[in-house]
Formats: structure tokens, sequence, C-alpha cells
């Protein structure tokens, strides 16, 4: 598989921690006496000053990733086609979490979850699935791009599930690309897209743990997976951590 021509990123993030710098005014008096001559001021006795106390505030870091991160962001779900005139997916190697989903036909649909970073451009954008229900809620009121669904789905999709919905009917965002076919050439930009889902929710804790690997199992350097008309191969990067 080609991801952007990059690893592919299972859960990936970025965090800095923040530091407060506190800065003291000193005011100087002076007087003025019938002479002309400028005095000091009288001088308060000297207070010891208080050591400052000593900062334990964990860096944050992305619930979804582990990785630290500046601020925790809304939480953006893409549908992404995953056939061969589709391929590479624009955005992918920006997603804190990948889901690939095996759909009718033994083929299989990305589900992207960006939260950390958000690419300038995703896609190709496609349709939802029943399944993905199960899949969303976990982020609370995520914001989801999608393009579309059987009839007696969409509806659903827009009216009962919890999301904050981009559909592509209805959305901004969304052009067509000239140099692959429909329905493979739909993208979306993101800037415009959570222009329109302000009140999405942020990324929470989903059950993910991070930490040195308990005791037992061993080392995998790759590994594949295979459905009956797709099939994938993850390899671990030591060089990139990813």
């Amino acid at each position: 598989m080609v991801w952007d021509r990059r690893s592919i990123t299972l859960t990936a993030a970025g965090v800095a921690a923040a530091v407060a710098l506190a800065v003291a005014g000193i005011i100087i008096a002076t007087h003025g006496d019938t002479a002309g001559h400028l005095a000091s001021a009288p001088k308060p006795p000297a207070s010891p000053s208080p050591s400052p106390s000593p900062s334990h505030k964990a860096p944050l870091r992305s619930p979804f990733t582990g990785l630290r991160v500046h601020r925790l962001q809304r939480v953006l779900v893409t549908k992404i086609g995953n056939t061969f005139p589709e391929r590479p997916a624009t955005g992918l190697a920006r997603a804190d979490i990948v889901y690939l989903i095996p759909v009718e036909g033994g083929l299989s649909r990305i589900m992207a979850v960006f939260s950390s970073h958000y690419p300038r451009v995703i896609g190709p954008v496609r349709s939802a699935r029943q399944t993905d229900k199960d899949l969303l809620r976990q982020f609370g009121r995520p914001a989801f791009a999608w393009s579309g669904a059987q009839p007696q789905l969409q509806w659903v999709v827009q009216h009962e599930w919890r999301i904050v919905n981009l559909y592509a009917g209805t959305a901004g965002g969304y052009f067509r690309s000239f140099n692959r076919p429909e329905p493979y050439n739909l993208y979306a930009n993101t800037r415009t897209l959570m222009k329109e889902a302000r009140h999405a929710s942020v990324a929470r804790d989903i059950g993910f743990r991070f930490g040195a690997p308990p005791p037992g199992g061993h080392h995998v350097k790759s590994k594949s997976v295979s459905f009956p008309a797709a099939s994938f191969r993850f390899t671990w990067s030591l060089h990139r951590h990813r």
C-alpha cells in the first residue's frame, strides 16, 4: 500500500509544554526639594522574596497517541476510499488513528481520525456505512466528513447519528480533482470543514494507555492483514518511531 509515499501512521501526533514567565516591575519615586536638588525616596524595608514554587503540571498529551500536543483540538473523522483508482490517499499521514474497514465485495474503506494535526486537504472522501456508527460514538460528537450513503441510511446519518454533519452535499469545502475519474476524485479543504464544525467534540480518553510494554509478548517488525479483495502490510519504522 502507498500512503502519501510515507509509512502508515496508526497513532501519531505532537505536543509542546507551556512555559509561563513572570516579570516583576520596579517603581522608583523621586522628590524635588526647595533647592531644586533630587533626593532619593525612602526605601521600604527589604523583605525576603518568596522562592517560586516548582510546577508539577504534567505535559499535555494526546489521548489518541500519547504524544505531546499544544492543546486538545476538535475531532475530525473522514471516510476515505481505498481502491486502486483512489490511491495514494491525501492527508492520511497526519491522522492520529486509521481504521481499515471491510465493506461489500471484500474491499475496504478507510476511516481516518484527525485531532492533533489537520492536513490541508483530505481525500478522496467516500460514503458512510452503518458500521461507522459504533466507531464514531466513542469520540463524543465528532465532525464527520462523508460523501453519501445508501438512500435508506443517508437520512439516518444526517439526523440521528451523534455527529457534526459534514456531508458533501450540504457542507462547504469540497471540490473535484481533474486527475481522477468520479467518484474517486472528491476532496475536502479541512480549514473550511472545521469552520462549520465549531461544536465538534475535542479529543478525549477512549481507552488507550501508553508507556512501557507489559511483560510477555514478542517484538514484530511488520504485520499483514488480508480481506477477500484487499490486503495490507503495516511496517514499524524504527527511525520515525511510527
